[in-house]
């Protein structure tokens, strides 16, 4: 039996649904490569930060000082910026050499602090010749006087302000903390998003008890944490018109697997490449193959969504009544 794992995403067709997140596997032409030749079928180029580009110590106290007034310390958190290659002209560089090296998609992922840092860098890389774009939005909301709505609308407008200038596929990934994450993909989908990614990890601030400093940690994601994007693409799936993509906590066939099921038109790793290395990109396809021939389906595509609200045998498990079901099931040595 002959099996397909072909999927498109953002309107790109391509050979399987394993995409390279962006990390510091995706931050060379020569890591790229290694990637490709492993099977993945796209990469995420690490993201563009307008503080990268701007460099004044003006822009940065803006960015950390809207809605952390009373929080001047979380300056800490970003590091050092002389740390950083200056200017967008070696980004935009790695995107057109990867071009010419890669017949994958290559997707940029911008990150920004201003509207129109957003809009400008946006155009300059759709000029470099991406093949897609990720708006990664990273903004944590400190201030008591911004309420929810103020936030919501900072993201649609965003992403209407980058889709008027640009053509590229768009897409936006977000963290999971809306009152409504439903109205709220159908809100950036309507604004202009191609597509969404679910979801970001943002980085909580720690405490280093012998210094007494917020610090910051960046700790390798788990299977566990993938069961986020599963809810919330499997609630989502054929109901908001726009490609999925699961990111956060792939690392077996079992999570591969499972986020097609929901809806996923593509699942992105990062943290099990920065663990085994490019070569578990084989050992994923060859489970998904398997996988798909032992409960005969002939493609990804037939197997994806399957699994979703409206196609599971069981829609309850996606809302309260699988929460008392797990409370009520649960046991332990203790109990």
């Amino acid at each position: 039996m002959s099996i397909s794992l072909k999927t498109e995403y953002l309107g790109l067709s391509l050979t399987n649904p394993i995409v390279a997140s962006a990390s510091p596997l995706t931050g060379s032409v020569e890591s790229l490569a290694q990637l490709e030749k492993a099977g993945v079928a796209a990469v995420v180029l690490p993201s563009l930060f307008e503080e990268q580009i701007e460099h004044e110590a003006q822009e940065v106290h803006h960015l950390l000082a809207f809605g952390s007034e009373s929080t001047p310390e979380a300056i800490n958190y970003f590091p050092e910026l002389s740390s950083y290659n200056t200017g967008p002209d070696t980004y935009l560089q790695l995107i057109k050499d990867a071009k010419q090296v890669l017949s994958i998609p290559v997707i940029a992922s911008l990150n920004g602090i201003s509207r129109g840092g957003w809009v400008r860098h946006a155009k300059l890389i759709q000029a470099a010749g991406a093949d897609a774009l990720e708006l990664n939005i990273y903004f944590v909301p400190t201030d008591v006087q911004v309420s929810g709505e103020d936030v919501e609308q900072r993201y649609v407008d965003l992403v209407r302000d980058v889709r008027e200038v640009v053509s590229l596929p768009l897409a936006v990934k977000i963290g999971p903390y809306f009152s409504s994450p439903a109205n709220m993909a159908s809100k950036l989908v309507e604004a202009g998003a191609n597509g969404l990614v679910l979801f970001n990890r943002f980085v909580q601030p720690d405490i280093d008890l012998e210094t007494m400093q917020m610090v910051s940690q960046l700790d390798l994601s788990q299977s566990s944490e993938a069961r986020q994007a599963l809810q919330w693409i499997g609630v989502l799936h054929n109901r908001v018109k726009a490609s999925f993509a699961a990111t956060g906590g792939v690392h077996s066939r079992e999570d591969l697997v499972k986020l097609l099921l929901v809806g996923a038109d593509v699942v992105m790793i990062a943290s099990s490449l920065l663990k085994q290395g490019p070569s578990h990109v084989c050992i994923l396809l060859e489970g998904l193959h398997d996988w798909l021939e032992e409960y005969e389906y002939t493609s990804v595509g037939q197997m994806k969504g399957s699994m979703c609200y409206d196609h599971c045998p069981n829609p309850k498990g996606y809302d309260r009544s699988n929460y008392m079901k797990a409370l009520v099931n649960y046991t332990s040595k203790s109990v």
